[in-house]
C-alpha cells in the first residue's frame, strides 16, 4: 500500500483541509498553473505550517490530486443542482457543456487536469482520475437517455457512443481554450459544442444559435 493514496481524513467539515485546498486553488491562479506552486505557497495562503499541510496531504502531487477531486465534487454538485431546475433535456445538455468546458485560458480546474495527466501516476491515482472522468461521462449519458425517453432527442443515436464522441470533442475544445487559440476569443466554444450536439440529437430541428446558460 506504499504507493496508494492514503487520505488522512479528519472529521466531517474539517476546516484545515478545506482551507488548504482553497489556498491551493488560489495559489494555482496566482502562479498561472500548478507547476509553479510550492507547498510553502499553499501553507502561507492557508495560514498553516508546511508541516501541517504535509500531515494532511503528503507530497505536492497528492495534494493537487486531492484538490482536483474536491473541486470536481463541488463542480459536479453545482451542475446537478442547476440541471435539476432545467426545464428540458436540451437545457441540461447546455448546462453540461457550460460546466464541463474551461471558462478561460488558464482555468485553474482544467489546469489541474492537465498537470495530473502530464505526470506519471501510480495505480491508485490513475484509478481516481478515471473515476472522476467516468462520473462526467455518466452525467452526460444520463441526460441523453432522459431526452430520448421524453421524446426530445432522437433514439437513432446510441447514448454510450454519443458520450464517447461528445467528451472527446469537449476535451479537444478544452485544450484549445486553455492554449488560448484566437478562434475562441470572438466565438463561444460552449455554443459551438452545443450546436454540434443538437445537430446529432435533434436532427429534425432547424439550425439556430443555441443560448448559453448562466453559471
Amino acid at each position: 500500500m506504499s504507493d496508494r493514496i492514503e487520505r488522512k481524513r479528519q472529521p466531517s467539515g474539517d476546516d484545515a483541509r478545506e482551507r488548504a485546498m482553497r489556498a491551493a486553488i488560489a495559489a494555482i491562479a496566482e502562479k498561472g498553473g500548478p507547476g509553479g506552486v510550492r507547498m510553502a505557497d499553499i501553507a502561507a495562503r492557508a495560514g498553516m505550517s508546511t508541516g501541517h499541510i504535509l500531515y494532511h496531504f503528503g507530497r505536492k502531487d497528492r495534494l493537487l490530486l486531492e484538490v482536483l477531486a474536491w473541486s470536481e465534487a463541488d463542480l459536479g454538485a453545482r451542475f446537478e443542482e442547476a440541471a435539476a431546475g432545467a426545464p428540458s433535456s436540451t437545457g441540461k445538455l447546455a448546462l453540461f457543456v457550460r460546466y464541463y468546458l474551461p471558462r478561460q485560458q488558464g482555468d485553474e480546474r482544467y489546469g489541474l487536469w492537465t498537470h495530473m495527466f502530464a505526470r506519471p501516476q501510480d495505480e491508485a491515482s490513475r484509478q481516481l482520475l478515471t473515476d472522476l472522468s467516468d462520473t462526467w461521462d455518466a452525467r452526460l449519458e444520463a441526460v441523453v437517455r432522459e431526452g430520448q425517453a421524453g421524446g426530445e432527442f432522437t433514439t437513432a443515436v446510441d447514448p454510450a457512443d454519443f458520450t464517447v464522441r461528445a467528451v472527446a470533442m469537449l476535451n479537444g475544445l478544452s485544450g484549445d481554450v486553455m492554449f488560448g487559440r484566437p478562434r475562441w476569443l470572438d466565438a463561444s466554444a460552449d455554443a459551438f459544442a452545443l450546436a454540434a450536439f443538437e445537430r446529432e440529437l435533434r436532427p429534425d430541428q432547424p439550425d439556430r444559435p443555441p443560448s448559453s446558460p448562466a453559471a
